[in-house]
């Protein structure tokens, strides 16, 4: 049997003020190829329901947070791509999931959730944060299937083991990134500029988020696409032994 891998979702108010809950399809196909069945999940309350069912939690890419989530005031949010219903929905994703001990895998602000959800916390807007020639264009305006600037991964790390390398180039979409890592985490992957690019926490199952898009990478790109090889191969364990101790 494949596992269920749990997706979140983005939320908008884009088409006449009416909530929109949505995933864009290469999470899905992404997913589907490495080997799992993706299961959307809509930012209210009762997708919390569905865990048992699930074996893996995916946390994908959107706006920005509420910077009140980790006790900060306003330090140059995009408030317009703040959903404080999909803030909500993610955090309680993450704590079920943790509490489960299921495999989770952060993407772009998925990585930040993670960060946020295990008591990190943010730069808000790194031009304004980091007002410095060195700083990189981590908001590309390449198509997204482009790669435009290098990572390193940190020797020892899961992200070097399952990538297989020590430098590689990636996709970039974003103003925000971790700062203030969580307790029992470790970055995993920096630019090369400083700003952190992944975190993991060591002796768990999979609990990586990155900062790029592997998504958008995988069909042609290895080091992507080992990384969701990684994620439903440790969402299938999960799931084996679930199983087993039914």
């Amino acid at each position: 049997m494949k596992p269920l891998i749990g997706i979140s979702m983005s939320r908008d108010y884009q088409y006449q003020n009416t909530a929109r809950d949505f995933v864009r399809a290469t999470y899905l196909d992404a997913v589907r190829r490495a080997g799992g069945i993706p299961v959307p999940l809509a930012n209210v309350e009762e997708s919390l329901a569905i865990f048992p069912l699930l074996s893996g939690l995916l946390l994908t890419g959107g706006g920005d947070f509420d910077p009140g989530l980790f006790g900060e005031p306003d330090r140059g949010t995009d408030w317009s791509g703040v959903s404080r219903e999909r803030d909500q929905s993610e955090l309680a994703f993450i704590e079920e999931a943790n509490r489960r001990e299921m495999p989770i895998f952060g993407i772009c602000r998925g990585a930040q959730a993670l960060a946020i959800g295990f008591g990190g916390s943010l730069i808000q807007d790194l031009p304004s944060a980091r007002p410095d020639p060195g700083l990189l264009s981590h908001s590309q305006k390449a198509e997204r299937v482009e790669v435009t600037h290098q990572v390193s991964t940190v020797p020892g790390s899961r992200l070097h083991a399952l990538t297989k390398e020590t430098e590689f180039h990636v996709n970039s979409f974003h103003h925000q990134a971790v700062d203030r890592v969580p307790t029992d985490f470790v970055v995993a992957a920096t630019a090369p500029d400083g700003v952190i690019e992944a975190i993991e926490k060591p002796g768990h199952r999979f609990l990586l988020g990155v900062q790029w898009h592997p998504e958008d990478l995988e069909s042609q790109y290895d080091t992507a696409a080992r990384l969701f090889r990684g994620f439903v191969e440790a969402c299938q364990a999960y799931l084996a032994r679930r199983e087993t101790n039914v």
